[in-house]
């Protein structure tokens, strides 16, 4: 099921998306009982929000072999993590802002898990049982300042460079499943979350034993080869299959 926040007439609301109708939900889908309302709008009709307002954004970094081969780097033996400042987080058609056009700043696809429940010290066994489900997020980064820092938070943690959304989807394969991102059309990133080093269960086990996980919090899994950069003016679509398509215009 795809699941979406939402403003109208100045309200902001939480509903289910079934082909281009919403459904308007009685509460928040995170707390599990939030039932469907008679109300219904059309996609065109709303605001689409970012899916979740994170109070954690966990980041992995050279997850994927392939863009680990690209970077010339070996494959990391266990998650490596970093964190975000979740102010970072910006809607489906929402702009881009590059606060420094002399920095190289690039896109990065990636399948992100939404957590469900209090998730700690948690078993790769029972791992996926604390995730509520999947969206789309592209983990816009500052390559310049990550290289001068040596770590990732501030070349990540600008305002507007955590495009998140549309939707949650519930029902994912988070292991198989296909990951593009076109810019300007173009076909830049194109793989399979079958390349990831390390799998989504495994990542929530590393994660989770280092801190403690809240529901709608937020973990970037990692992005394909092909990163590249952007620039003023850019149309940046990252879809994966399954969840649907993030939109973006980088601005001008």
């Amino acid at each position: 099921m795809k699941y979406l926040r939402y403003r109208k007439d100045g309200e902001n609301y939480f509903g289910v998306l079934e082909g281009d109708t919403i459904t308007e939900l009685n509460g928040d889908f995170l707390k599990g009982n939030a039932e469907k309302s008679s109300i219904t709008y059309g996609l065109d009709e709303v605001t689409v929000l970012s899916p979740v307002e994170p109070s954690q954004v966990i980041g992995i970094g050279l997850n994927y072999a392939l863009h680990a081969e690209e970077t010339g780097k070996p494959l990391p033996e266990e998650p490596m993590m970093f964190m975000v400042s979740p102010s970072a987080v910006i809607s489906e058609g929402e702009e881009i802002e590059l606060p420094t056009l002399d920095h190289r700043i690039d896109y990065e696809a990636e399948l992100a898990v939404v957590i469900g429940k209090e998730a700690k010290n948690v078993s790769e066994e029972d791992a996926l049982s604390y995730v509520f489900g999947y969206t789309i997020g592209n983990d816009v980064s500052d390559r310049h300042l990550q290289k001068k820092d040596g770590q990732f938070t501030r070349a990540k943690s600008f305002a507007t460079f955590k495009p998140l959304g549309p939707v949650i989807e519930t029902e994912l394969d988070p292991n198989h499943t296909g990951v593009k991102l076109t810019l300007n059309g173009e076909v830049k990133q194109q793989s399979n979350t079958n390349d990831l080093i390390h799998k989504i269960e495994k990542l929530l086990v590393k994660v989770t034993e280092v801190m403690t996980l809240q529901p709608g919090d937020v973990i970037l899994t990692g992005t394909p080869s092909g990163v590249g950069a952007l620039s003023p003016g850019d149309k940046v679509e990252i879809e994966i299959e399954g969840i649907g398509k993030l939109t973006n215009y980088v601005k001008e």
